[in-house]
């Protein structure tokens, strides 16, 4: 087997797996008599590992992707490719776009680890190609965007909190729960997580302009440039969509993708052209800055993971200006 995987430091958050790992999975999918020829590890993703497989007997490589070791995850990443797994029959209407998956295993019994097998997406990642094409056509990407963002968004659920796990009735109740177990992931790093413990709290005593929304829809979780791929075209055209692991039911001003959206007043503001633009209440406005302390708490983790301290403290001030808006 050629077998190529990226070398990183042993205290790396992100540990790849043994030749004889991608050869146990596939044949575990696949049948005994599988044999793996290729497999190449693909950087880009922050999370699991990922690799693209070339069977023998199988045409069109496949994609393996392999979570971290249970005991390295956050409380509040738990478990993210079982998420995606219970995702994809909600993320029909975007069917088209996304991979297929061929085979997953969450027992453990393989190699340790929960993995998944998917479909390999022909197709270009957003950030090697989009810069290639002139700034004026980047508009088509947003609003391509924007459609897909509100074909997911469309979707209603049954109760708010993630996909996978049993849910809740209010939504109040899934965004104090998910800030309450970012802090405390944040304090079992050894980090002070005061600031997010006081948005819980504010959040918790505002509980009744959270729960204005009744109405629990499909949110992405993760879905930004670094998500999508694009197609061989003269101008952007998005033509996949990946690793949708973070999905969880609640109020779309709560999406990943709605703060990016709004980061700057450049060509991504087409994002808007084809995603109906919320109302801006008093209320709306107030949730959007509990959403972005969350956002900014789990971006604290993330930075704390890679070993970027500046982000980390940086993350402090950021907080601090959301709380001052959040301030009776």
């Amino acid at each position: 087997m050629e077998f190529r995987t990226i070398q990183r430091p042993s205290g790396s958050f992100q540990q790849g797996v043994r030749a004889e790992d991608v050869q146990a999975v596939a044949r575990a999918a696949f049948g005994r008599r599988t044999v793996v020829e290729a497999a190449v590890e693909l950087g880009g993703g922050m999370y699991n590992s990922v690799y693209r497989i070339r069977l023998r007997d199988r045409g069109e490589p496949v994609v393996l992707r392999v979570a971290p070791p249970a005991e390295r995850q956050f409380a509040s990443e738990a478990h993210l490719l079982r998420n995606e797994y219970a995702s994809v029959p909600w993320l029909a209407p975007i069917a088209a776009l996304m991979p297929q998956v061929l085979a997953a295993d969450f027992t453990g019994k393989v190699i340790g680890r929960d993995w998944m097998i998917q479909s390999l997406v022909p197709g270009t990642p957003a950030p090697e190609r989009l810069s290639s094409f002139p700034k004026d056509t980047h508009s088509l990407f947003f609003r391509q965007l924007g459609e897909i963002t509100a074909a997911v968004h469309a979707v209603v659920g049954p109760y708010f909190g993630q996909v996978a796990w049993p849910g809740l009735a209010r939504w109040s109740g899934a965004v104090v729960a998910s800030l309450r177990k970012i802090a405390d992931d944040v304090e079992g790093c050894g980090l002070n997580a005061d600031d997010l413990c006081r948005t819980a709290d504010v959040a918790q005593a505002g509980a009744d302009l959270l729960d204005e929304i009744g109405v629990p829809r499909l949110l992405t979780g993760d879905l930004w440039t670094v998500n999508t791929l694009l197609a061989p075209a003269p101008v952007p055209a998005i033509c996949g969509v990946l690793d949708l692991d973070r999905t969880w039911w609640g109020d779309p001003e709560a999406d990943w993708t709605m703060r990016m959206a709004r980061a700057k007043q450049d060509e991504r503001m087409a994002f808007f052209d084809t995603y109906p633009r919320p109302l801006e209440t008093d209320a709306a406005v107030w949730r959007r800055h509990v959403y972005e302390v969350r956002h900014l708490g789990a971006l604290r983790l993330e930075r704390h993971r890679l070993g970027n301290q500046a982000g980390v403290r940086d993350s402090y001030a950021a907080v601090a200006v959301q709380l001052s808006e959040l301030a009776p």
